[in-house]
């Protein structure tokens, strides 16, 4: 951080400087005491002349203030000044707040002074200009935050698994339009075109479809065609470097990405996020960025590029994810948690959730041992059971019933996101990437503490389908995984619980 240096500055912050020193020689030992300064401030840019600049003084405990506007010229005893900078750049502006006793605190920001023109003309060229999802690397992806971007989902390549998402064009013009071209095809977005919670309709798992407006029909049944191509409005502010889409259904990254962070599934009236132009060699790169704090990061990557050559060629076909296992008919499937070898079939135990065997009752150590179930921090976590000692895919023909004891310690923080609640499932681990796009799932009550529950699920009767195409397990051949998350999901809080007797027959 920038330190404030007085031999540097005008004769008004050398005077400033001097009545901090004869000040502090004055301080009287009977007085009372004086508490400490702490600088702080906040600055504008005026929308009329973006050189000016306006700063809002939050210091504490002090009575007088000197600024270094950090462009080896402006300085200021004021203590809210305003200053006009002679060119754009990025400059560390500092404020040294001093106290009647002549302590002193120093606090440091960077201001940026963007030209709006030439940024503008960075976004939306001289008339207009076209983006398109970068081909190279990762284009968007999914973490908790900027420094750990792609934790929850290592994001989308130009691998041939979304092809028409890549052909799609998002250009803004300099009159401030905003045109969207879906170039005749649409993405059956996780989590809008399925996978919505309380809506079953037999809709489309992910996939590329036609762009039409009687295909535009979200989970739940709603009408989303002003998702497809069309013309939009739109604001840019370069010195905040933030992009608003104003029009029914305007959007980029991804159409459920609105302002909070929720998810849409139905079109909004508008949506801002941050826009970061990065200029290369023969192309621009526009980096977007939605930030739900704990809800998730999303980096998106679009790309124009100024040299044709350097786009890389389209991938349209996918190349096939994992294997199909063998197969096994069990009659049952289980696991005490007594010890690591107390299971028939389900003996390997993964996921972000973990499950230690072999524990105490926590309602009498003497009696036999049962597996504590420890929920991390993770987003998004479960710990996860398959075959051993190698997976199979199961045919579910000679079994009918999930059932668990578990016990929910008293102790564990329900007052927040933490819920009381146990969810099971079945998905295909080895042959699809995104298991959790296509998975059953059963979800129990709210469950009592303090006491072992039996919490049981009939397999023909899932409480949840991704597809939503009302089929059961019995309908599958290929799921190979089962999955157990108490205390639910999206969310970081951490719990212990404790399991017994996983049967599955």
């Amino acid at each position: 951080m920038k330190k404030f240096n007085f031999l540097n500055v005008s004769r008004a912050v050398m005077a400033f400087a001097l009545l901090i020193v004869f000040t502090s020689c004055s301080d009287d030992d009977g007085g009372s005491t004086i508490e400490d300064p702490i600088a702080s401030f906040q600055f504008a840019v005026s929308s009329e002349n973006f050189l000016e600049v306006s700063f809002t003084n939050f210091s504490q405990n002090a009575t007088a203030y000197a600024w270094d506007f950090g462009d080896q010229a402006g300085v200021s005893t004021d203590a809210e000044p305003t200053y006009t900078y002679s060119a754009a750049g990025t400059y560390t502006v500092t404020l040294v707040a001093a106290n009647e006793a002549g302590a002193t605190s120093t606090f440091s920001e960077e201001v940026s002074i963007t030209d709006p023109n030439s940024a503008l003309a960075l976004l939306a060229g001289t008339d207009s200009k076209t983006w398109k999802l970068f081909r190279e690397g990762t284009s968007m992806s999914l973490g908790p935050n900027a420094d750990d971007p792609a934790a929850w989902w290592p994001g989308l390549t130009n691998d041939g698994s979304r092809p028409c998402l890549y052909r799609q064009t998002f250009t803004f013009t300099r009159d401030g339009s905003y045109i969207f071209d879906d170039m005749g095809e649409f993405w059956a977005e996780f989590g809008v075109f399925n996978n919505v919670e309380g809506c079953d309709s037999n809709v489309r798992a992910e996939s590329c479809f036609e762009a039409t407006a009687a295909n535009m029909v979200n989970a739940c049944g709603d009408d989303v065609s002003a998702w497809l191509s069309g013309t939009h409005s739109y604001s840019y502010e370069p010195t905040a470097n933030t992009i608003t889409l104003s029009g029914e259904g305007a959007w980029m990254g991804i159409p459920k990405l609105g302002n909070d962070g929720a998810g849409n599934i139905v079109p909004v009236s508008e949506v801002t996020f941050k826009a970061t132009i990065i200029q290369e060699t023969g192309y621009d790169v526009l980096k977007l960025e939605f930030d739900y704090g704990d809800a998730g990061y999303w980096p998106v990557y679009y790309v124009n590029y100024s040299d044709a050559s350097l786009e890389p060629e389209l991938v349209t076909e996918a190349t096939e994810f994992g294997e199909d296992l063998d197969n096994i008919t069990p009659t049952s499937m289980s696991h005490t948690f007594e010890s690591e070898t107390s299971f028939e079939h389900l003996g390997t135990i993964a996921g972000a959730s973990t499950i230690e065997v072999g524990a105490d009752d926590p309602t009498d150590a003497s009696a036999a041992k049962v597996g504590q179930f420890n929920r991390t921090d993770a987003q998004f976590q479960e710990a996860q059971f398959t075959g051993n000692p190698d997976p199979k895919d199961i045919t579910f023909t000679n079994l009918t019933t999930i059932s668990l004891e578990v016990y929910l310690p008293s102790t564990n923080d329900y007052t927040g996101s933490l819920t009381k609640k146990v969810v099971v499932g079945f998905a295909d681990q080895s042959a699809t990437e995104q298991w959790w796009t296509d998975l059953y799932q059963y979800e129990s009550a709210e469950l009592a503490t303090d006491e072992w529950v039996t919490v049981s699920f009939q397999i023909d009767a899932p409480s949840f389908v991704s597809a939503g195409d009302g089929s059961t397990p019995f309908d599958r051949e290929d799921l190979d995984m089962f999955y157990v998350q108490i205390g639910g999901g999206d969310h970081t809080t951490t719990g212990t619980f404790y399991v017994r007797n996983l049967i599955i027959d």
